[in-house]
């Protein structure tokens, strides 16, 4: 009769479990996931490798703080130690790998925390000047999978906000990897996208076990602390070397790859002009550009120069109202010219967020020349993402190349 009774308990017990819960699978442990070792500059903590010595040979390793080194004294939030990480204005940065207890699985989801915060002293030297500068410019967190340490072909999996406060606060993170990953890398990362590299820093303390949960569960964004999303303005807090980010980007960057739009913006889309005079006779012919309708050909293609958007966002900024107009009038006085409009981006982020985020922007100049009268029919918007580089996306330089908008003649009918 007893055993009767333990068989139905154990039966009941078992069926009171979700059905989800035993689906899942366990959880996917860090080794040393609190960062704790002997306090250090230019080393990592036990367990963790240095992705620098691979991808930058001549720079120094992250370091095990607070050390004492560098100004950094912040008191850790779990156990006695933290990692630092800088990014640097020689378009350097800092990162630790390594291998994952269990692999993570293609198509199944994970969620994951960790404690990031920003310190306020980071005193080192600048690699453009070799002054004494302050490494405090906010910069984000990027968490990647990959097949081996410091993978280069690895999968962007999770990207926090710019990290701009000063004291510990919880970010967390949810991912569906495309690959069977058993290597995580950690690498401290710019504000993307942006014009210069800059000097900046952020601790990590405290991560959580890689935890499976249901795909169908509402993926929210939490890579910001909600903290931080209600009471932060949106332009961060001025640092004590100049902010990259207030910096109008070209057309079409990325991002770095391209996270997905942070709560944290608010800003409205520009609002246009109103429209020029009609012009006059005496006046110079309308160009596109610096050309007139008699130099342009069926096929043409013509890059358009100071054409701002917000970060990772295909919100226009009103620098870039000049060019808008030019086009807008080029457009108005031609009315035989039908256009295409074209986003590129450099080759940083996957091709996913590229597509989307070229054919947004191509779409918010076309929607800006429609408001201001010109008719749909003449223009047509696409995205090419990072498919058509015109420059080595190997430099800085021909990154920023890379990230632009085009303006491709469809139609000219009375062309001569």
């Amino acid at each position: 009769m007893r055993l009767h009774h333990i068989f139905l308990f154990i039966l009941v017990f078992c069926f009171s479990i979700p059905e989800t819960a035993l689906a899942q699978g366990e959880p996917i442990l860090l080794t040393n996931p609190s960062f704790e070792d002997i306090p250090r500059a230019s080393r990592q903590p036990r367990g963790w490798r240095d992705c620098g010595e691979m991808i930058f040979p001549d720079e120094s390793a992250p370091d095990t703080q607070p050390s004492g080194e560098f100004s950094v004294s912040k008191a850790a939030f779990d156990g006695n130690t933290y990692l630092g990480m800088v990014v640097r204005d020689n378009d350097t940065y800092e990162s630790v790998s390594q291998r994952l207890s269990r692999p993570m699985k293609k198509g199944q989801c994970y969620e994951f925390s960790i404690y990031l915060c920003r310190s306020e002293l980071y005193i080192s030297f600048s690699r453009q000047n070799d002054q004494q500068v302050n490494y405090v410019t906010p910069a984000k967190l990027r968490i990647y999978g990959g097949y081996g340490y410091c993978d280069t072909d690895q999968e962007l999996i999770g990207e926090s906000g710019v990290i701009i406060n000063n004291r510990w606060l919880e970010y967390k993170f949810k991912f569906e990897p495309r690959g069977n990953y058993n290597y995580i890398t950690f690498r401290a990362y710019y504000n993307t996208p942006t014009l210069f590299p800059y000097n900046g820093n952020i601790l990590l303390d405290n991560a959580s076990a890689i935890v499976p949960i249901p795909c169908d569960e509402t993926q929210e964004d939490n890579s910001v602390p909600q903290e931080i999303v209600e009471k932060t303005p949106v332009t961060p807090e001025p640092p004590a070397t100049p902010e990259p980010s207030t910096t109008p980007e070209p057309a079409v960057s990325s991002l770095e790859p391209e996270p997905e739009p942070t709560p944290i913006v608010i800003d409205e889309p520009v609002t246009p002009e109103p429209e020029p005079e009609p012009q006059l006779n005496n006046e110079p012919e309308v160009t596109i550009a610096g050309l007139k309708k008699s130099q342009l050909r069926k096929g043409q293609t013509i890059r358009i120069d100071n054409l701002y958007f917000e970060a990772n966002k295909a919100i226009i900024t009103k620098e870039s109202n000049p060019i808008l107009n030019e086009i807008y009038t080029f457009l108005n006085t031609h009315q035989d010219v039908i256009v295409e409009v074209g986003g590129h981006t450099n080759n940083l982020p996957s091709h996913e967020i590229c597509d989307r985020l070229s054919k947004e922007r191509a779409e918010a100049v076309v929607n800006y020349l429609i408001q201001k009268g010109i008719t749909n029919e003449r223009l047509e918007p696409r995205g090419y993402g990072k498919r058509r580089p015109i420059a080595n996306n190997k430099t800085l330089a021909g990154r920023r190349k890379n990230q632009r908008v085009e303006i491709k003649v469809l139609e000219l009918k009375n062309s001569k």
